[in-house]
């Protein structure tokens, strides 16, 4: 949630962030509510003081038995008079709480300010390439994508996921299932050695977790629902790792990292016709989540960004894969975004750089939200920073695992770094016989 001072000061500049990243918010409605709210507080303090003073007036003359000075009629108005008090509060208090309520669904709205070194756009088509690492290489051999790798070498079946689930699910088996789980391993255990706690967090969380981490309302599209049970399936563990704190005062002095394995869930409403084939974009899937807090402080911010996204990067050197960094633009970034680095890494079926990896600093926006607050120097409570990032996402990671690490004869080779977690297994096989070389 943005500090309402900086709506108040800089609407023009609130509101054209709005329109870049196409969040449908009048900040012009929200500032005639705010006033609007202002007022009908102060009326309605002052009227509370007169109502509570002239019923003390009267509680007092009941108790002594003093009668009312003017005679027992102006006794009797005195009392309607109050009474009306309480029923023209009453109205006021209606007429503030609705327009509070009105005010507040709005500023779930409006989006994070962006940093000054944001790319402008309205796109991915607009973000701008910052790092390469690797080339792709050029093989003599025709390549298989990633669907005919998994299929011939039996460690994927999407046939059967369609058949049990519907659209957009697959089965990981034999060794797709362990080459899942090697991934994930390998990127906690780098977590672990940079000082991250791993935790193992809820998927079904209160709506108010997500709304407080900044994923209600505008993402409520993507997210499952359990009805009747008034909770959701987290689609990261981003949710509940910052909802962890929630409503806390914790201490930052060293940033707090933390991170989960976990299943994610996404409807992906909207991707209709887009990535159909394979494992690109499917409603199930496992992230191994970075989340970090930090001091309000925006060096403190850049150097957590840095590191997160160093992490990703580190986690993309061990799978020998080649990859880019983009700067995001202000059109392809969340609403609660201030500053993202997302990282691609070359998939050969795509002729493409695919995104794997989203590393963003969200400045004190998300922290207001979930009431996460710390002590500064002088003792005073300030809101926290939080950042996040993929460690690694699969079945995703695994597209350009297979397809950059085939060979002609069929085969995948394991990059070393994963061997250890697959019980030294340095390559891959084909199960089938019937696979042209």
């Amino acid at each position: 949630m943005l500090d309402m001072t900086i709506i108040r000061q800089q609407p023009e500049r609130v509101q054209a962030i709005a329109d870049r990243k196409g969040i449908p918010v009048s900040l012009e409605r929200i500032l005639v509510l705010d006033q609007l709210k202002r007022t009908l507080q102060q009326q309605t303090e002052e009227l509370r003081r007169e109502r509570n003073v002239r019923s003390e007036q009267m509680a007092v003359r009941k108790r002594t038995g003093e009668h009312h000075p003017e005679g027992w009629e102006a006794f009797e108005k005195e009392r309607a008079e109050i009474r009306a008090l309480g029923a023209k509060l009453a109205k006021l208090e209606e007429e503030w709480n609705a327009v509070g309520a009105e005010l507040d669904s709005l500023l779930l709205l409006v989006p994070n300010l962006v940093s000054p070194d944001t790319p402008d756009g309205k796109s991915d088509a607009d973000n701008v390439e910052v790092k390469r690492v690797g080339e792709p290489q050029a093989q003599s051999f025709p390549l298989r994508d990633h669907v005919e790798l998994g299929e011939t070498l039996g460690l994927l079946d999407l046939p059967r996921g369609v058949k049990v689930a519907g659209s957009r699910n697959y089965y990981l088996t034999g060794i797709g299932a362990q080459l899942h789980r090697a991934v994930q391993q390998l990127a906690i255990d780098l977590l672990l050695r940079r000082g991250f706690t791993l935790l193992d967090v809820p998927l079904l969380v209160k709506p108010e977790a997500m709304a407080s981490t900044g994923f209600f309302p505008l993402g409520e599209d993507q997210v499952y629902r359990i009805q009747g049970e008034g909770t959701c399936l987290v689609g990261t563990s981003e949710a509940s790792l910052v909802a962890y704190y929630g409503g806390e005062i914790v201490s930052v002095e060293e940033p707090i990292r933390l991170t989960a394995a976990t299943a994610c869930f996404r409807s992906e409403v909207g991707s209709a016709g887009r990535d159909v084939r394979g494992l690109y974009r499917v409603h199930q899937f496992a992230k191994v989540e970075q989340v970090v807090l930090c001091e309000a402080d925006e060096e403190a911010g850049e150097r957590c960004l840095a590191e997160i996204t160093e992490n990703a990067e580190e986690l993309l050197r061990l799978l020998e894969l080649p990859y880019r960094v983009v700067a995001v633009c202000i059109g392809d970034m969340s609403q609660k975004t201030y500053k993202q680095f997302d990282i691609e890494t070359w998939m050969p079926s795509r002729l493409a750089y695919g995104e794997t990896h989203s590393a963003s600093l969200l400045g004190d926006f998300q922290a207001r939200r979930a009431g996460i607050r710390y002590r500064d120097a002088k003792g005073e409570l300030k809101y926290c920073f939080t950042l996040n990032n993929t460690a690694v996402a699969t079945p995703r990671i695994l597209i350009p695992l297979l397809e950059n690490h085939q060979n002609e004869d069929g085969s995948v080779t394991i990059p070393r770094a994963l061997r250890p977690y697959l019980n030294g297994l340095d390559r891959i096989v084909p199960v089938r016989n019937d696979i042209p070389v």
